[in-house]
């Protein structure tokens, strides 16, 4: 069954946020647009300037159906979906994110972080997840918890570590040239260990070599956090930027021309990010169905 009691009180959390992001977008919009918000120019990406009011908009639409219509019956099914494609468009309107993070945490990347428009990004991702959170609630029926890890999500897993490797090939290519150890590790283990924990016992369990914590449960959110956190980035960041060199190519443009870097790096890396992304929400579906407590609700353990 579905909690449908705690709708309320989730809508009222997302439409605070989704209320006070979209005024914000409408007080830029009307002229107090600050200079510069992105490394890259606009601090949204496909919905941006007034898209983005409307977007939000959209996501009041679909929060106060959700709390005037709790019991929409099959319906339901139709409007949690719905909720669920406005809270992924905030989110994808928010991938540019994906590089705040990258340049606070490893400075040494040389990617400029401006605040206000990592504040921007983050508001808007947020509200997308938190429309996620409500429309979890109001689905009709919650998915039975996994016995065991299936197939499709170990396909998932190696998908992912072959998008990683994918990625690391193209850069072999064209040469690595400095670097920072700090990204390259994280690189790795983000594209390697956890997939892979997402789908083998190890995730679930300590394994024996590990001193004190062996044989105990590996904390829910230590591996399906940052899992669902790689996948979302990915997807949302890549999976625009490989629609832009499509329709570039489709219109006779050359893709990145100005990188200095062959057409072909990119052609190989970026499908290699959105493969990597893609394994990775399998796998971290999975995961978290698999590790779901018998309870319902109650998931940080």
């Amino acid at each position: 069954m579905s909690n449908v009691s705690t709708v309320p009180s989730r809508a009222g959390v997302a439409l605070a946020s989704v209320i006070l992001y979209g005024g914000l977008r409408v007080y830029w919009q009307l002229g107090h647009m600050p200079e510069r918000l992105s490394p890259v120019g606009p601090d949204l990406l496909v919905f941006d300037g007034w898209a983005a009011v409307g977007l939000c908009g959209a996501a009041v639409a679909v929060l106060g159906a959700m709390v005037a219509l709790p019991r929409a019956g099959r319906g339901r099914w139709a409007l949690a979906g719905l909720a669920w494609v406005v809270g992924g468009a905030l989110v994808v309107a928010g991938a540019l994110l994906l590089l705040d993070v990258v340049g606070f945490i490893v400075p040494g990347m040389g990617i400029p972080v401006y605040p206000l428009g990592a504040v921007s990004k983050a508001a808007c991702v947020g509200s997308g997840v938190l429309v996620w959170w409500t429309a979890r609630a109001y689905r009709p029926a919650r998915p039975k918890a996994l016995a065991h890890t299936p197939r499709w999500a170990f396909a998932g897993a190696y998908v992912a570590v072959g998008g990683c490797l994918a990625r690391i090939l193209a850069q072999a290519a064209v040469g690595f040239g400095g670097g920072d150890w700090l990204f390259e590790a994280g690189f790795l283990l983000a594209g390697t260990v956890l997939p892979l924990a997402l789908v083998h016992r190890w995730g679930r369990v300590w394994p024996r070599w590990v001193p004190v914590l062996a044989g105990r449960a590996v904390p829910r959110r230590l591996v399906l956090w940052p899992g669902a956190a790689v996948a979302g980035g990915l997807i949302a960041y890549f999976g625009v930027g490989l629609g832009q060199m499509v329709a570039e190519r489709l219109s006779g443009q050359v893709p990145f021309a100005q990188s200095g870097l062959p057409e072909g790096f990119y052609w190989v890396a970026v499908p290699g990010y959105v493969l990597w992304g893609a394994g990775m929400t399998v796998a971290a579906l999975a995961y978290a169905w698999r590790t779901r407590p018998p309870a319902g609700f109650a998931v940080y353990r």
